[in-house]
């Protein structure tokens, strides 16, 4: 399996060909099939004999892949989609052709050091000082488990005899927050946002002073939402991070989605208080351009982090060296090095391209909002504050607007599925794909 032959190198061309294609061409938009579907067309492909790069590669490419929904079509503005820079797509490429690990300096000193200056440059945007530092991971769900993880740790040291922990967090806070606070075993203070949607420092102040004064309960960690997901909504980060140091509890910041725009000019000032932050999370492969999977976690202090997710054993102790190995950082031991790409084009391109780029997305989102303001059946849920543009349709009920987004998807002409606020379904915009035109989103309006 490890010989070069020249059937490898023929299949690295197909596969570099099919690469290059992907790249100069506008993304298909394709959609799901069923198993069975799949199955019957393609059959069993795991097979004793094996199928041959050529085979394997063919079903992929005509079957496979056209099952998928892609992420950076520019109309896919459902969930929070993706739309990687060619740079950093191609460099993907490299960093599977290259066989990084990045665990450890010792094993990954200059891949490492490009993945720092990328979060260095996160980093100085928040306003965080000079030690800062932390790890690309996964995605938010493990950046906010780590993060918090240190957080509660640090907690303990504070209050030694509290017999329970609660995270404190808005209603409108990712799931992930849920999913974090399961698996810690702790519990989840959710509190009442403003009537904008924001969480305020005021409620957070209230709420923490009520359960610690009338329950054993002690909140180690607060988590003010930076871009919620649903709507793109800025927390009150400036009040809430005095609430927490004023208390004495961790400030962490889910930005997964919205802390990107902080390289935008016209909204920096929306993010004002994150440089109080204790810890913060960023997704390059959301609104920076990045391909899956990459979350920047980032500390203030990292040595806090380290003290917490450093591993040890026998066959590790060479690597207790004091150098900065990215696996004592977070609930990880091994790692690829999914940040490369992200630095790679972040080099390439420049910091100015990537400003350009993200006013750009949130240029396009204020006039689908104007769209929206315009079109006699449509009523914005409310004032996109980033670059999500949230609405409803007048008349239509759940099964309607399923429909409506079911043959949206079979027509081929975007992918906008349905979501819902305070119980009521709506449709949503997310524009970070600085490919999206007015004119995508015209197409779609027209259809509603």
């Amino acid at each position: 399996m490890h010989e070069f032959t020249a059937e490898v190198e023929a299949l690295a061309h197909e596969v570099l060909a099919y690469s290059l294609d992907r790249l100069k061409n506008d993304p298909p938009l394709d959609g799901p099939r069923t198993s069975e579907d799949l199955f019957a067309e393609v059959g069993n492909t795991i097979t004793a004999r094996g199928l041959g790069g050529h085979q394997a590669l063919e079903v992929f490419t005509s079957v496979l892949a056209k099952a998928c929904i892609s992420s950076d079509h520019p109309r896919n503005l459902a969930f929070i989609p993706s739309a990687p820079s060619e740079y950093a797509n191609l460099f993907d490429l490299v960093v599977g052709a290259s066989a990084l690990y990045g665990g450890s300096w010792q094993e990954g000193a200059g891949a490492v050091f490009a993945e720092n200056q990328a979060l260095r440059w996160l980093s100085d945007l928040a306003g965080l000082p000079e030690s800062a530092g932390g790890v690309f991971v996964q995605g938010g769900t493990v950046g906010n488990l780590s993060a918090l993880v240190v957080a509660r740790a640090e907690a303990r040291k504070k209050h030694p005899d509290a017999t329970r922990w609660a995270i404190a967090c808005s209603q409108e806070s990712h799931s992930s927050i849920v999913v974090a606070a399961n698996i810690m075993d702790v519990d989840v203070l959710k509190i009442s946002t403003a009537t904008d949607g924001k969480l305020m420092g005021s409620a957070v102040a209230q709420a923490i002073d009520e359960l610690h004064a009338t329950t054993s309960k002690r909140v180690c960690a607060i988590v003010a939402t930076s871009g919620t997901t649903n709507l793109g909504i800025i927390d009150d980060l400036k009040g809430i991070g005095s609430a927490a140091h004023e208390r004495g509890i961790w400030f962490h910041v889910d930005g997964a989605y919205g802390l990107a725009a902080l390289c935008a000019p016209s909204v920096r000032s929306h993010f004002d208080g994150i440089e109080a932050a204790d810890s913060f999370i960023v997704d390059p492969h959301k609104w920076l351009f990045a391909p899956y999977d990459a979350c920047a976690l980032i500390y203030r202090e990292p040595e806090l982090a380290r003290a917490v997710h450093s591993q040890h054993a026998s066959y590790l102790d060479t690597l207790k060296d004091g150098a900065w190995s990215p696996s004592d950082y977070a609930i990880h031991l091994t790692r690829r090095t999914r940040g490369l790409p992200f630095w790679f084009s972040l080099a390439a391109h420049g910091t100015d391209a990537y400003t350009e780029a993200m006013e750009h997305t949130i240029t396009v989102a204020q006039a689908a909002a104007d769209l929206v303001r315009a079109h006699p059946n449509l009523e914005l849920v409310c004032e996109p504050e980033l670059s999500i543009v949230a609405f409803t349709r007048k008349g239509w009920g759940a099964k309607d607007y399923h429909n409506w987004s079911d043959q949206l998807l079979a027509d081929q002409v975007g992918f906008i599925p349905p979501s819902s606020h305070n119980g009521e379904t709506i449709l949503r915009f997310a524009i970070v794909n600085p490919w999206t035109k007015i004119s995508d989103i015209e197409m779609i309006v027209d259809r509603l």
